[in-house]
């Protein structure tokens, strides 16, 4: 079991090279030993190209050891036909013997009958080695199929007297709380999340182009609230330069290439209509960057699965209060001299 967790654990850490290209895809790791020692190794890079097991019995040079080797992987092997073939095919017709799988696919294409075609095909599986790991690896995938939402991040920053802005301010762009070490740590994190939101007042007050500038990677979908189309035609969300989702009380809106606009109910709790809309739009993981009211109203619904909060030098003393949150877990760390904060809606 030892040997299995080690092994198991070089298939997390392969997995995580593929964070933010593998959408709609999970993160996959795969590692392929032969007496003790790895002949072939892959993960999935992005979706539409070989899966981590193609890309690891691939890597292996004696494709006669396969017939004598064990086979980890992260997820369950897929046993459907998607843009590419079944793993489960590719490890029976290369007579791999032993198949130990971290956690089974919540996806109902797959959901077992991966596992159930090895074992039929005579091979030898073990399932559930660092299960816990392999699901907080895919935690957005996991919420996606299992909640039929996508996984939920919220992030502000705040001053330290607790204020996300000041009263007064004198142009439209951001005022900052944050150090640019800070700032480009959440470019980073934009380029892992397949979307992010923001609230109407923020898009006019800041003007925000919401892409990924100070980081290399995927910029995500932008989405914004405009309940009575307030935001000006000439600002960057409306742009159409990357795909955006506009939510809005009425459809006086056309659909056009990357803008679309989805009415909801604004008299009614948004949160649910939201998160419902971007599960049908195949978005498996959001993060809410404000201001107040559009943050206080995911948790309100406890509609979050982790809150990441900056807390600056500043000092306002008036102005906009920060959001309102009770986490069930909390970590901290040290960005210079900005404190990161990060809650989770879980123990």
């Amino acid at each position: 079991m030892k040997t299995d967790k080690k092994y198991l654990a070089r298939c997390i850490q392969l997995a995580q090279n593929g964070l933010g290209t593998t959408y709609p895809n999970p993160m996959v790791g795969s590692v392929i030993v032969y007496e003790d020692q790895i002949i072939g190794e892959g993960w999935h890079k992005k979706a539409g190209g070989p899966h981590a097991e193609v890309n690891a019995v691939n890597s292996v040079k004696d494709k006669s050891l396969l017939q004598k080797a064990t086979i980890y992987v992260s997820l369950e092997p897929c046993s459907h036909f998607g843009k590419t073939p079944p793993c489960c095919d590719l490890i029976i017709q290369n007579k791999i013997p032993n198949v130990v799988i971290g956690t089974v696919d919540p996806n109902e294409q797959v959901a077992g009958r991966g596992i159930k075609k090895l074992i039929e095909a005579g091979i030898n599986v073990r399932v559930g080695v660092l299960e816990n790991e392999c699901n907080e690896l895919n935690k957005r995938f996991f919420t996606f199929h299992q909640q039929k939402r996508p996984y939920i991040i919220l992030k502000w920053a705040e001053s330290q007297d607790g204020f996300i802005a000041p009263s007064e301010r004198n142009e439209q762009k951001p005022v900052w709380i944050s150090n640019p070490y800070s700032r480009q740590l959440v470019h980073k994190w934009r380029s892992e999340e397949q979307a992010i939101l923001v609230g109407t007042q923020t898009a006019i007050d800041d003007n925000p182009k919401l892409d990924v500038r100070d980081w290399t990677g995927n910029s995500p979908v932008r989405i914004v609230l405009d309940r009575n189309n307030r935001i000006p035609k000439t600002h960057h969300l409306l742009d159409k330069h990357l795909k955006t989702i506009v939510f809005c009380q009425s459809n006086k809106n056309t659909n056009e290439e990357n803008l679309t606009f989805e009415v909801i109910d604004f008299e009614q709790n948004i949160a649910p209509q939201i998160v419902s809309t971007l599960f049908q739009h195949q978005i498996q993981s959001v993060i809410i960057e404000g201001g107040r009211q559009t943050l206080q109203t995911f948790i309100d619904a406890n509609l979050w699965d982790e809150a990441r909060i900056f807390k600056g030098q500043n000092i306002f003393k008036n102005g906009t209060k920060a959001a309102v949150i009770k986490p069930k877990t909390t970590q901290k760390q040290f960005i210079l001299d900005d404190e990161l904060i990060i809650f989770k809606n879980h123990d």
